[in-house]
């Protein structure tokens, strides 16, 4: 005897019916979207209704590898009104021979776009509509993936971009993001125009640029009408988010080579013809000594103290062994940790897909009491928040928008807590503090920007 499991239909909140109403009525727009508010089934709704009135045929997403396996063919698969949608991974040996499979939807990672479009590739299946989930991977105008996106944008009719945080480094980030929509209409055809108009160059020979007063409404009133920003807090029953500080004092012969490092890298930034990416290497180098082991040349690692990982024992003795997500930055980060905690298992580089998932099924169940994870491997499209409220950042991430991701992937709608606790554990008076201070700075100006642009949209 067999049994049909009837799938949940998926009905849609207010605010999504009005994000899908923008898709279908809209040729091309942004949505800036948080974290848990339905982004893929949101396009996944607006392309089937484009569908079925004929605008469209086929789709092709543009995603990070995690998302393009865990989440968009599940998410098709999940719902009853979207099983009848094939997605299709073009990632893989077989990847060629999938492009001949009847599809509705492709999906592929960015470093399969060059692959795509060689040898006819795009037009052998000829998608209409063009989704970039994510979209800050293509901020950069200057690289190579955005100047192969750029080329390709007029095979598309209708263009969408997704994400939750457009401008978690700053509103240079836009741009990029914006021309996939409408070619430079509305934010100039130029980064250099776009820079010269609101931004003024300052920091290390002109390199950094800071907003002109004023801008960030400028920018905002120039994107509201074909973007659309919600706030999860504004429509989801969340946890309250709570920071907690852990200060560690580094020990006093570590301390005396912190300074002397420290001193390079003030020489170093003073000198006039700094370039970034040597500020970056001696920056580097500061940050994995206060995590507590540095790479030679050789690439081997020198371990120097354990006080970051002794905060962390003291942590989670004070949390009762209560089930903890610990963000690292440095490999090396996994050796000290495994050296007090035992073997505990991660989710970085070298971990595939399957495992990561396997992974996350046991740390949402409380089987896994301890995991690591990198936070640009846990950014997308994973879900963490069915048993844990407590994350640790081993060390901080310069990027704003790898924190935030991070952090979301428990502070999400479905977390049974009350409150979510994110522990950050950062050396005194070190680099560590004043990534900290920099990380808050681009919270803000986020936030001020998303603000405008909520209000330039009439909500």
């Amino acid at each position: 005897m067999s049994f049909i499991v009837e799938k949940p239909k998926w009905e849609p909140h207010k605010y999504q019916m009005q994000a899908m109403e923008m898709m279908v009525t809209m040729g091309a727009c942004g949505l800036f979207l948080d974290p848990g508010l339905g982004k893929t089934s949101i396009t996944l709704g607006a392309f089937d209704i484009l569908k079925k009135q004929g605008y469209v045929n086929r789709m092709l997403v543009i995603a990070p590898m995690r998302v393009c396996y865990n989440v968009w063919p599940a998410e098709a698969k999940k719902w009853e009104q979207f099983g009848h949608l094939k997605v299709v991974i073009l990632h893989g040996k077989d990847k060629e021979a999938k492009l001949n499979d009847s599809a509705d939807i492709y999906v592929i990672n960015p470093e399969g776009l060059p692959w795509l479009a060689e040898r006819g590739r795009l037009k052998r299946i000829s998608p209409e509509m063009l989704v970039v989930d994510e979209s800050t991977k293509f901020k950069r105008p200057s690289s190579k993936r955005f100047k192969l996106l750029k080329s390709l944008l007029s095979q598309f009719s209708r263009r969408y971009i997704l994400t939750g945080t457009p401008t978690a480094q700053g509103l240079e980030d836009l741009f990029g993001q914006i021309f996939i929509l409408d070619g430079g209409a509305a934010l100039g055809a130029y980064i250099t125009h776009y820079r010269r108009k609101y931004f003024y160059q300052t920091g290390f020979g002109g390199y950094t640029y800071e907003l002109r007063d004023g801008a960030a409404n400028e920018i905002a009133q120039k994107i509201a009408g074909f973007t659309l920003r919600l706030k999860a807090e504004d429509y989801l029953q969340l946890p309250e988010l709570v920071y907690n500080e852990v200060v560690v004092d580094l020990p006093e012969d570590v301390r005396k080579q912190y300074k002397e490092l420290e001193r390079e890298f003030i020489a170093v930034i003073q000198e006039e013809e700094i370039t970034a990416p040597t500020a970056a290497a001696v920056s580097t180098k500061l940050r994995q000594l206060v995590n507590g082991g540095v790479y030679t040349e050789d690439r081997d690692v020198v371990e120097v103290h354990t006080a970051k990982v002794d905060a962390l024992t003291e942590l989670h003795e004070q949390l009762g062994k209560a089930p903890l997500l610990v963000m690292y930055q440095f490999k090396h980060d996994i050796t000290r940790i495994r050296e007090a905690f035992g073997d505990v298992p991660y989710i970085g580089s070298g971990v595939s897909n399957t495992l990561a998932e396997h992974l996350c099924r046991g740390f949402n169940d409380g089987t896994i009491p301890i995991l690591l994870a990198h936070p640009a491997s846990v950014g997308h499209g994973l879900n963490l928040q069915g048993f844990s409220n407590h994350i640790a950042f081993f060390g901080l991430p310069w990027d704003y928008e790898l924190r935030e991701q991070a952090i979301r992937r428990v502070y999400r709608q479905g977390n049974p807590n009350t409150h979510v606790f994110v522990h950050d554990i950062v050396a005194k008076q070190t680099i560590d503090q004043q990534v900290a201070k920099a990380l808050n700075r681009k919270e803000g100006n986020q936030a001020s920007f998303l603000q405008a642009l909520k209000n330039y949209s009439g909500e």
